[in-house]
């Protein structure tokens, strides 16, 4: 299965058409993704026949936020989810470089019945794995990782092993420099079921629908 990460409505558009199963859908790829306007999902919402995430990141830079950004992650996720959000993406950390179980089963609950999935924050962590049992602690659906390493290629040895060990209580999503040339051995070295790609191969933050049905191809091979 392909999640896009998209960084704007025509991006969204052009993934549920070139053969995304799912979208992540951000602004400001330049920051590595935060919270998109909430009349853009509006907006998407009666085109796009494919679930749409919602990625809930007030700013970017480090995932330690303050009461009123804290605050501001509620507001969102309760207004997107009135939207008609299929589900969620975000990641709180302490000040120690661990998992902030408190804050992020407080948004989880907030966010039921709609699913949540715990982006690449957790790749920052010191302990991969016990990050994940208090991930799954907190009630996620699935980890978006490249297993603690800077891209997919470089971590897809880790996330078998997390797959290995925790596949039966929550799912993976393999991300970090998915492309239409390792994608298909990515698949197959990790055995996870989602691969994660923004799919952008210019200078722009917009999805190239080419790239994406390459994806596409290299996973039904």
């Amino acid at each position: 299965m392909l999640e896009i990460a998209c960084f704007n409505p025509s991006s969204v558009l052009a993934a549920s058409r070139s053969g995304a199963d799912r979208i992540e859908f951000c602004a400001n790829y330049s920051l590595g993704g935060i919270t998109p306007s909430l009349n853009a999902l509006r907006n998407l919402r009666a085109e796009i026949p494919i679930p749409i995430y919602i990625m809930i990141r007030p700013r970017g830079g480090d995932f330690v936020y303050s009461d009123a950004e804290f605050n501001r992650m509620k507001s969102d996720i309760e207004a997107f989810k009135a939207a008609g959000a299929d589900g969620f993406v975000f990641g709180i950390l302490d000040h120690g470089r661990g998992v902030d179980a408190g804050r992020n089963r407080e948004l989880v609950e907030l966010a039921r019945p709609t699913q949540c999935t715990f982006h690449r924050a957790i790749d920052l962590v010191e302990n991969l794995e016990g990050a994940v049992e208090i991930v799954v602690g907190c009630g996620f659906a699935a980890i978006l990782t490249s297993g603690g390493q800077e891209n997919a290629v470089q971590g897809a040895s880790v996330v078998a092993g997390l797959q290995r060990r925790f596949g039966e209580r929550i799912g993976f999503i393999l991300g970090g420099g998915v492309r239409a040339e390792n994608a298909g051995e990515l698949e197959g070295r990790t055995g996870v079921g989602w691969l994660h790609s923004a799919a952008i191969t210019g200078e722009a933050e917009n999805v190239n629908e080419e790239e994406i049905r390459r994806i596409r191809e290299a996973l039904k091979s």
